[in-house]
């Protein structure tokens, strides 16, 4: 048997009287894929920021190539060869992919020839069969493609130990493919890596060996051979069953809250992403809208909640024409929205949940007066949500950024239905959650359509949309392919209209 590359041996990790790793125990070995399953909140990120240097754990151990090691910082880590890829990237917008990697550097020269950047990268990319364009800036590239840059900044950097937190959550189903193929020449060439997810598919089809986290402790480690889903579901949430939750046939509203005509909207390149798109919601209903990320959807469900200008077009709610108006006019006039990135676009990670909460609403009376807020109202309504959704926290008072996901989008989207609101554009909403936070954001979107909120509901999930929808409209290209009612549509259908092909 092969020495482990890392070993760590009985970690706890607490957040006041909070315990996120309890005597964690997990071993990676050379050339090995190693997945991190659990729920959101099981303690997976914690235990990997703990290896990186980010968290110092408050008990227990760890062995670097047999060596046991105190790793006190990120920069140490990665001059160890250990790199990290958050689920939330940390690169730098206006910067090109070349001058986010030799930023990245520690001997990064104070004068840096951009061609010779550019040459090394494209090289470095070419290499592990991650095409990026190194001149492009990263505010110009797709999600995916930001995640290749990610990569790139370790590797270039001489990582031979990757972590990957939810390296699928934000890319399509073709994206994420090409990602596990690229991780698993990796680990033949001799790398190791560590993927934290909780779908439990992916990791069976793409890890050498599974460990499951539940509640901070290790629950189960198998061979990904050994495992079935059986197996996973029971070590992941135990002995509860979990009903999903589907929208009934009923007959809807002849109420229109939100009509989009002939909308046409750029991208951030200047380049036309919606084309020319009409559709129209009613009261109470859920429209959904299918798709492969990028076709589209962002473009569009910004210029509805009024974060993006449309090039022609209007969008109208409740018979007010909203096109060129503000986006406080949007907020004021009804318009909730849930963002595909909850924590860049949604939540401030660094502020508590009760300041969270009132960042849309602070000029209400509700929660403040002549320009003071009201701290004791901020601090009832935060617990009234923590009991009412079930949002697990270490406090009121803590910062968000330490909650799970499924914790931090029930707060978005506790705080963006708490105003009542006539339409609620949701993107992604269940983007990267677990099947208990799924199911869970699912319950709360129904109830908010049975109040007679309209939902724009945007997902490349076939099944969350069949489940979830009234009405469907396949994008391709900008274009709105067709809108079908949910009963007249199959999956053969949407997938063919998803392609670009006319019924």
């Amino acid at each position: 048997m092969k020495e482990p590359v890392i070993e760590m041996r009985n970690i706890t990790k607490r957040f006041g009287d909070v315990i996120a790793n309890e005597n964690v125990n997990l071993s990676l070995y050379p050339g090995e894929i190693h997945a991190l399953l659990g729920e959101n909140g099981a303690g997976k990120s914690t235990l990997m920021n703990v290896l990186t240097g980010i968290y110092k754990p408050n008990s227990g151990d760890i062995f670097f190539h047999g060596k046991k090691v105190s790793i006190k910082s990120p920069k140490q880590a990665v001059d160890m060869g250990i790199g990290m890829v958050h689920q939330h990237f940390r690169l730098i917008p206006p910067l090109s992919v070349a001058e986010n990697v030799f930023l990245y550097m520690p001997d990064c020269k104070k004068v840096l020839r951009q061609k010779e950047m550019e040459d090394a990268i494209n090289a470095c990319s070419r290499e592990f069969h991650l095409e990026v364009d190194a001149s492009a800036k990263v505010w110009q590239l797709s999600v995916g493609e930001q995640q290749r840059v990610e990569i790139i900044k370790l590797l270039y950097r001489g990582a031979d130990i990757l972590i990957l937190d939810e390296p699928s959550a934000v890319l399509t189903a073709q994206e994420a493919a090409e990602m596990f193929r690229v991780l698993r020449s990796m680990a033949d060439s001799g790398k190791s890596i560590i993927i934290i997810s909780h779908k439990m598919n992916e990791v069976m089809q793409n890890a050498d060996r599974i460990t499951v986290l539940k509640g901070g402790k290790v629950e189960d480690t198998m061979e990904a051979a050994d495992a079935t889903i059986e197996r996973l579901t029971r070590a992941v949430v135990g002995e509860r069953e979990f009903v999903p939750q589907v929208r009934q046939n009923h007959d809807l509203s002849e109420d229109v809250v939100l009509q989009a005509e002939n909308l046409s909207v750029k991208n951030d390149k200047g380049l036309e992403a919606v084309k020319n798109v009409s559709f129209t919601i009613r009261a109470g209903e859920i429209f959904g809208i299918a798709g492969v990320a990028g076709n589209g959807q962002k473009e569009l469900t910004e210029a509805i909640a009024g974060l993006r200008k449309a090039e022609k077009g209007t969008v109208t709610v409740r018979g007010e024409d909203l096109t060129s108006l503000s986006i406080r006019k949007h907020i004021d006039k009804g318009v909730s929205f849930i963002p595909e990135d909850r924590l860049s676009m949604g939540l401030v990670p660094s502020l508590d949940m009760s300041d969270n909460i009132i960042l849309k609403h602070f000029g209400w009376e509700k929660f403040s007066r002549r320009g003071i807020l009201k701290k004791k109202m901020m601090d009832q309504t935060a617990e009234e949500y923590i009991e009412k959704y079930d949002i697990k926290t270490a406090g009121i008072h803590s910062p968000v950024g330490l909650m799970s996901g499924g914790n931090q989008q029930k707060l978005l989207i506790a705080r963006e239905i708490n105003g009542n609101p006539s339409l609620l554009v949701a993107s992604y909403p269940v983007r990267g959650l677990d099947i208990g936070a799924t199911e869970a954001i699912h319950r709360i979107l129904l109830e908010e359509s049975a109040k007679g909120t309209a939902i724009l509901l945007v997902s490349e999930e076939l099944d969350e949309i069949f489940q979830m929808a009234d009405r469907i409209g396949v994008m391709c290209d900008g274009n709105m392919m067709a809108i079908l009612d949910r009963r007249d549509a199959d999956y053969d259908t949407i997938g063919r209209l998803m392609s670009g092909e006319q019924l």
